[in-house]
């Protein structure tokens, strides 16, 4: 089954400096419906202005996981990390037993992100934070894990079981997903337009997925599309 949430559906807060839309329940955007997608909690589409940001805040106990799909975010934690993340890069920050930490759009123009937390598999894990930049020729015409839970996937760590995964595809081309059946998916396209076997989703749709064992995805335009397989 796929369920397509359409852009235009979702949950949404302007603050004036941040443009946020949300996937599922968050913050004042309540929907018994939409509360997570198997360990996925939140997925947040978000545009940042020029010289603003999240300030220092606290997090525990939670997988945090920031696409950057225009401009950059600058992260400062209290655990002495500082980082730049550009677009098409991804950065880790596993809570565990706590962190504070501020998100910054430094650049001169909006940073535009999907902020994803995912629940993690144990609690009271000692907190970190990383970042890595995935080319987006590496990721052609196939979908490359961005942030996983398991050994052996050249991506980065997160402690739960689930991978992030992107794709950039051309107009006309295709690729296949063996996602499982006892699993749950949430696909969006960063930019272009797609099908998902047959389900056409927009740029910033969401696409929820379950009781499939393959997807294929098919870009009808040129398209950048984030994918998360959960438990």
């Amino acid at each position: 089954m796929i369920e397509l949430r359409p852009f235009s559906t979702l949950g949404a807060a302007n603050h004036g400096w941040l443009d946020a839309h949300h996937h599922f329940s968050f913050a004042g955007y309540h929907d018994p419906a939409r509360m997570n997608w198997g360990n996925l909690r939140v997925w947040n589409d978000d545009v940042i202005a020029p010289k603003t940001g999240f300030p220092p805040h606290p997090h525990s106990d939670m997988e945090i996981i920031t696409y950057v799909r225009e401009g950059a975010i600058t992260h400062k934690d209290n655990l002495g990390n500082h980082g730049r993340t550009e677009a098409g890069d991804v950065q880790v920050m596993s809570a565990g037993t706590g962190i504070a930490h501020s998100e910054y759009n430094m650049e001169d123009v909006d940073t535009r992100i999907f902020q994803i937390w995912l629940l993690p598999t144990s609690r009271g894990e000692s907190p970190s934070w990383g970042a890595r930049p995935f080319p987006k020729g590496d990721r052609a015409g196939r979908f490359v894990a961005l942030a996983s839970g398991y050994e052996g996937d050249d991506a980065l760590p997160i402690r739960t079981d689930a991978r992030v995964l992107g794709a950039t595809l051309k107009a006309g081309e295709s690729t296949t997903y063996a996602i499982g059946a006892d699993r749950r998916g949430y696909l969006v396209p960063a930019t272009g337009r797609v099908t998902v076997n047959e389900v056409e989703v927009n740029a910033r749709d969401g696409a929820a997925i379950r009781d499939l064992d393959t997807i294929t995805v098919t870009a009808i335009d040129d398209a950048e599309v984030v994918l998360v397989d959960a438990a």
